[in-house]
């Protein structure tokens, strides 16, 4: 990996759900890193208002604690290679970038842009996703819009913010429901966006390594449907709180796994003409795999269309080999993608 890269976060959430409150915390907090933030909205809870002086003609603010600002009117890939390019000058310093999203974006092309593009991709290395949802509105959001849900797949981390101003057995729904679509991110409350700075940068999401975090509380019920919550309430609790179970998302994750190799051509032929076909509905994908032929684990990731894969550690010995791939998206058709990857094994 190369160290002169400038790590990315993307930070989204539905409007109100407190990215501007963690952000201004994050940039006025005394942690000495001169952060760049890429302000990709125009909503009325803007940063701006507040620390930006907005009708400048200079699109890049410096801050006095050596923060930058700056707010987008053209388009990302334009802002980021200005800022690299102000850097290799010595005219700006910065240590890290984040980008805000708008409340209601899909964080995909966002993140797609750090792997298409070969000059974005010489400057910088994208971290992870951050996905803020409000605890108070969080369920009525992702009942309403995809948007939300989308975010949701979307993440490495997930911050449930206001949990405070809802009954800790809401929060514990809410939460619930997200990990049934989102396994691999691990969530937690943050009040008034007070969050450790390592719980929000060098998350490595994006990191092609060997950990595939998938919570393993979520692969202890994995071993039937989802749909089967009704042992929720087996504590003679009243179901007047049915909502975490009648949720039937359609942004959904699930678990492929094998003790058989696969056979190196014929999955990527299949993980090939499935990315073709429900590339713009596959959210996140990520695996650790068992190939014959190699006595290396082989990694691989990928966002919609984009997949990339890489040599990992070498097995090592009496360590149990097999593959596990765990796939985000919307309305994917689990049967036809298990079924399709059991015939790729050896």
């Amino acid at each position: 990996m190369n160290p002169g890269l400038i790590p990315v976060t993307i930070l989204t959430g539905f409007l109100g759900s407190g990215k501007t409150t963690l952000l201004k915390r994050v940039l006025t907090e005394a942690h000495g890193q001169k952060i760049a933030v890429i302000e990709n909205e125009f909503g009325e809870e803007n940063i701006d208002n507040e620390i930006l002086v907005a009708d400048t003609n200079e699109q890049i603010i410096q801050m006095n604690n050596g923060c930058v600002c700056c707010t987008i009117r053209e388009d990302l890939r334009t802002t980021l290679s200005d800022l690299a390019a102000r850097r290799r000058k010595g005219e700006l310093d910065f240590d890290r970038v984040v980008i805000e999203t708008t409340g209601v974006a899909d964080p995909g092309p966002v993140a797609q842009t750090f792997f298409i593009d070969d000059e974005i991709a010489e400057s910088y290395l994208l971290d992870s996703v951050l996905t803020l949802v409000d605890a108070k509105h969080g369920d009525g959001q992702l009942d309403a819009r995809q948007e939300a849900r989308r975010q949701v797949g979307f993440a490495d981390r997930i911050f449930i913010s206001k949990a405070d101003l809802v009954a800790q057995t809401e929060v514990e729904a809410l939460m619930h429901r997200i990990k049934h679509m989102n396994p691999r991110a691990p969530q937690q409350p943050v009040n008034f966006g007070e969050v450790p700075l390592a719980s929000v940068f060098d998350l490595k999401g994006f990191n092609l390594n060997a950990k595939l975090d998938i919570d393993p509380d979520f692969l202890a019920d994995d071993g039937h449907d989802h749909h089967h919550h009704d042992h929720d309430h087996a504590e003679g609790e009243a179901c007047d709180h049915p909502h975490h179970h009648a949720h039937d998302d359609d942004v959904k994750s699930f678990v492929f796994r094998s003790k058989k190799a696969f056979n190196p051509a014929k999955l990527e032929d299949f993980l090939g003409a499935i990315v073709q076909v429900y590339g713009p509905k596959m959210l996140r994908y990520k695996g650790v795999l068992l190939m014959k032929g190699s006595d290396r684990k082989v990694i691989f990731q990928g966002v919609h269309q984009l997949m990339g894969s890489d040599l990992g550690p070498k097995w090592v010995p009496g360590e149990e080999k097999g593959s596990k791939i765990v796939f985000i998206g919307i309305d994917l058709p689990k049967e036809i993608l298990l079924q399709g990857l059991e015939q790729c094994l050896v």
